[in-house]
């Protein structure tokens, strides 16, 4: 995939097929416009590309920070994998933000990426003010020559699938209601980094750690069932996300997850912990026995579920 990211002055050479967006998530939604870019790939050979920016206007905008599930990492590892052939982040400056919608179309989508098709949601919104939609782009078509196709949202139970919506059954915990909506497991992506050296030597639990980035959307803190990527191949495992308070104080929080059957060093490396269960709330233990015993029971409950729902471990 190539990627442009924090630049204005790129041209895409080749035709291509556009949609634009901020992905968060990547859910069921996202993944039907994806979809269908590949559809025009396969019929009409252009490349794909996707037009996000590389900070969320409202953060921008509001000067806060804005979680999101998938952060901009997590994005371009997804965009790769699914296939997608550009990826383009572009920077939210004070020209972008004046650019009219016909502007934004014309110098962007048309002179920059190229775009001889585009498929968008009901919901797009773009140029100043949000004042594009489906409608100008339809009205815009003829003049640019691009085809348009609009896609109706996804729905669960009558709700519109959405990042907001995912969100909300997240920090209730429903991790499992949550992968639903996305349609992939919800993830957190990091590099393996050195945690306090408690849980192998000490406990006999090797974990490995990564620290989520401070704009991740995190679900509440406890013990969930995992499954782990990695270079070396996919594994089950039990991740606790929170502070560990039983052997630190005032820690950052974390990612720190014991993997079923590998016994390898993942130091330096990157991997990506998938949730699919939660077991319990992170709690302090009076003692360091007493959380071995714990985490006894916590992988015995994670086998158990993994092998119940025939999902790798």
């Amino acid at each position: 995939m190539k990627y442009f990211m924090g630049k204005t002055d790129f041209k895409i050479a080749v035709p291509t097929v556009v949609t634009i967006g901020k992905f968060d998530g990547r859910h069921k939604g996202h993944q039907k416009l994806l979809s269908r870019m590949m559809e025009f790939k396969k019929r009409q050979g252009y490349e794909t590309a996707v037009f996000t920016f590389d900070t969320a206007p409202v953060a921008r905008i509001s000067g806060t920070n804005q979680k999101v599930i998938t952060t901009n990492q997590e994005r371009r590892n997804n965009m790769a994998k699914m296939g997608i052939d550009y990826l383009v982040e572009y920077p939210f400056t004070s020209d972008v933000v004046h650019l009219s919608a016909e502007e934004f179309v014309r110098e962007i989508l048309i002179n920059k990426m190229n775009a001889k098709a585009i498929v968008v949601g009901t919901d797009c919104g773009f140029g100043y003010k949000r004042s594009g939609n489906a409608e100008v782009l339809r009205d815009l078509s003829s003049r640019y020559g691009y085809e348009l196709e609009v896609i109706v949202k996804e729905q669960d139970d009558r709700r519109d699938i959405s990042s907001t919506y995912i969100k909300e059954e997240l920090a209730k915990g429903h991790i499992e209601k949550a992968n639903r909506l996305l349609g992939q497991p919800y993830a957190i992506h990091g590099t393996v980094v050195h945690g306090n050296h408690v849980g192998g030597p000490v406990l006999g639990f090797p974990t490995v750690n990564i620290i989520p980035p401070r704009e991740k959307f995190l679900p509440p803190f406890g013990v969930y069932v995992s499954r782990v990527v990695t270079e070396e191949g996919t594994y089950g495992g039990i991740t606790n996300i929170g502070r560990k308070p039983t052997v630190e104080k005032d820690s950052a929080v974390g990612v720190e997850t014991y993997i079923f059957g590998l016994d390898k060093d993942l130091y330096g490396k990157n991997i990506e912990v998938q949730l699919l269960n939660f077991e319990r709330a992170e709690q302090k233990f009076d003692s360091l026995e007493e959380l071995k015993a714990q985490l006894i029971r916590d992988k015995e409950y994670g086998l158990s579920y993994l092998d119940k729902e025939k999902t790798l471990c």
